[in-house]
C-alpha cells in the first residue's frame, strides 16, 4: 500500500477524509489478501536451559554472523553471549557476562541481562549489561534483594567483544549500582552513551580518555519513583554522527538532546511527542511507556530519526534539523488495525530496525487471537512491561521511499507454538529475520534464537 502525498493547501478536514478513505481501502484489500497467511520460523538450540526474556540483545555483524545474549533471572546466573553462523548453521558460546565484567567470585547479584543492541566498531562489538534479578514490589519490578551471603548488584558495565579473538573488555560501571537499560555508541567520537535503571541517569564513557561521566537524572526518579516522581525510561537512543548529538525521549513527551559541543542535555524546543494519534497518557502511572518512543534509529542517508511509538504502534519521522515530527502511519498488524485495540504488550515492541538496503523497515509486532469469532482479551492493566495476554506475532515491513506497508503474516514454529515475548530483531545478509523468543522445549519454558524468512 502506498500512502498519497497531499498538498499542504488542501484544508485539514479534506486531507483527513482523503487520507482515511485511501488508507482504509488499501488496508482492506491488503488485509483480505493476507488473511490466514502464516510464516514458519525455526528455533535454534543454544544449550542454555535457564535462558529468560531478552529485550534487544541481538545484532547482525559485518562477518555475516548473528550475535545475541540470552538473559537469566536467577541471582547467581549470568547472561550468556552466543554467535550463530548462518552458513555453517552452528552456534558458538562467546562467554558469561558476569565473567566478562570481571565479577566471577564476587558473590554479588549477577550480570543477568543485556538490554541493548550491539554496535560494531573496528572489529569489536560494543554493548552493556543490566540486572536480571528482580523483586516484585507493588506489582513493579525493582532491583532484586540479594539473599544472605550475597552482595547487591554492583552496577552495569559497558563492554566490548573482539570478534577475531573472542576476548571481552569491560569499561566504566554505571553510577549508583544501577543497570544499563539503554545504550548506543558514537563510533566517530569513541563514546558509549547509556541510560541506567531504575532511576535513569544519563551517562557516557569516553574510550580515549577512559572516563565515565554522569550527567544526572532527566526523567524525575525514573522507574524507582512513585506518583509524581515516576516516569518510564526511554529504551532507545539516536545519535547524529555529524555533530555527536544524542536524542532520547521522556514519558511526558519531551524530546531531549545531549549536545556534544557543550557537554550538556537540553530539551528540544518547538516539537514533542505529545501527539493525539499516540493516545492519552498519564506519565506518572506505570504499566505503559507514556509518550516515550519505543525504538528509534538514525537514517544515514536522510539524516533523520525514524521511530515507533510503542503503545499505539505509530511510525514517525523526526527531523532534528527542521525540528519536526511527522506521523507516517500505523505499523500495527492488520488484525490489530481491524480490531481497533492496542496490542497486548504493555510497553510496545522493540523489534524495529532498518534493513541492510536502508529503505525497508522491519517490525515484529502483535496481533489479536480470535476464538469462535471472539477476540481473546488479557488483563486491562499492569504495572510493568509485560504481555497482558496471549497474542500472535506478526512481521510487518514498510518501504520508506514509497510508504508501502505490508503485513507479511503471523509467525509460528513448526510444532504450532507461537513466538512469545519477542522484543528484538536482526536482519541477516540474505534477508532472514532473527529474533529472541520464548519457547517450550521438552515441557520447559526457555528463550532462544529464532529465524524466519519473509515471503
Amino acid at each position: 500500500m502506498t500512502l498519497p502525498k497531499l498538498s499542504s493547501r488542501i484544508p485539514r478536514l479534506a486531507i483527513a477524509a482523503l487520507a482515511l478513505a485511501s488508507f482504509s481501502a488499501a488496508r482492506s484489500i491488503a488485509a483480505d489478501a493476507a488473511a490466514g497467511k502464516k510464516l514458519i520460523a525455526e528455533i535454534h538450540n543454544s544449550g542454555f536451559a535457564q535462558a529468560h526474556d531478552t529485550y534487544n540483545g541481538l545484532s547482525s555483524a559485518s562477518d555475516g554472523k548473528i550475535y545475541y545474549v540470552l538473559s537469566a533471572q536467577e541471582f547467581d546466573v549470568g547472561a550468556q553471549m552466543f554467535v550463530f553462523d548462518p552458513v555453517s548453521r552452528t552456534i558458538h558460546h562467546c562467554g558469561d557476562l558476569t565473567d566478562a565484567c570481571g565479577e566471577r567470585g564476587l558473590k554479588a547479584v549477577s550480570q543477568g541481562k543485556s538490554h541493548v543492541n550491539f554496535v560494531e566498531w573496528q572489529g569489536k562489538l560494543y554493548f552493556a549489561t543490566h540486572i536480571g534479578y528482580y523483586s516484585i514490589i507493588d506489582d513493579m519490578e525493582k532491583p532484586g534483594i540479594p539473599p544472605p551471603g550475597y552482595k547487591p548488584y554492583p552496577g552495569g558495565h559497558f563492554l566490548a567483544y573482539d570478534m577475531a579473538t573472542g576476548q571481552f573488555e569491560h569499561f566504566g560501571t554505571a553510577p549508583h549500582g544501577e543497570g544499563i537499560i539503554t545504550m548506543n555508541m558514537d563510533a566517530r567520537r569513541g563514546r558509549l552513551y547509556g541510560i541506567t535503571w531504575p532511576k535513569g541517569y544519563f551517562c557516557y564513557y569516553d574510550l580515549a580518555g577512559k572516563t565515565l561521566k554522569n550527567l544526572g537524572l532527566f526523567a524525575e526518579q525514573g522507574e524507582s519513583g512513585k506518583g509524581p516522581t515516576y516516569r518510564t525510561l526511554c529504551r532507545s537512543l539516536a545519535i547524529d554522527p555529524a555533530d555527536g548529538s544524542v536524542y532520547f525521549s521522556v514519558g511526558s513527551g519531551d524530546i531531549l538532546r545531549y549536545r556534544y559541543d557543550q557537554d550538556k542535555v537540553e530539551t528540544v524546543v518547538g516539537e514533542d511527542l505529545r501527539k493525539d494519534y499516540f493516545g492519552l497518557y498519564d506519565p506518572t502511572c506505570p504499566g505503559h511507556m507514556g509518550y516515550n518512543w519505543r525504538q528509534v534509529f538514525w537514517h544515514p542517508e536522510e539524516n533523520v530519526i525514524y521511530g515507533v511509538h510503542g503503545n499505539s504502534g505509530y511510525l514517525f519521522r523526526f527531523d532534528p534539523h527542521s525540528v519536526r515530527v511527522d506521523v507516517l502511519g500505523r505499523l500495527t498488524s492488520l488484525p490489530s488495525q481491524r480490531s481497533g485495540m492496542f496490542d497486548q504488550f504493555s510497553y510496545g515492541y522493540l523489534g524495529f530496525k532498518l534493513g541492510p538496503d536502508h529503505r525497508t523497515i522491519y517490525y515484529l509486532t502483535g496481533g489479536p487471537i480470535y476464538v469462535e469469532g471472539k477476540r481473546v482479551k488479557g488483563k486491562s492493566t499492569t504495572g510493568k512491561g509485560e504481555a497482558k495476554g496471549l497474542e500472535d506475532l506478526h512481521l510487518v515491513t514498510y518501504d520508506i521511499p514509497t510508504g508501502r506497508y505490508s503485513d507479511r503474516g503471523a509467525i509460528f514454529f513448526p510444532d504450532g507454538q507461537r513466538p512469545l515475548y519477542v522484543n528484538s530483531i536482526a536482519i541477516g545478509n540474505d534477508g532472514t529475520v532473527y529474533a529472541l523468543s520464548r519457547y517450550t522445549r521438552k515441557g520447559r519454558e526457555t528463550t532462544d534464537l529464532m529465524s524466519v524468512r519473509p515471503q
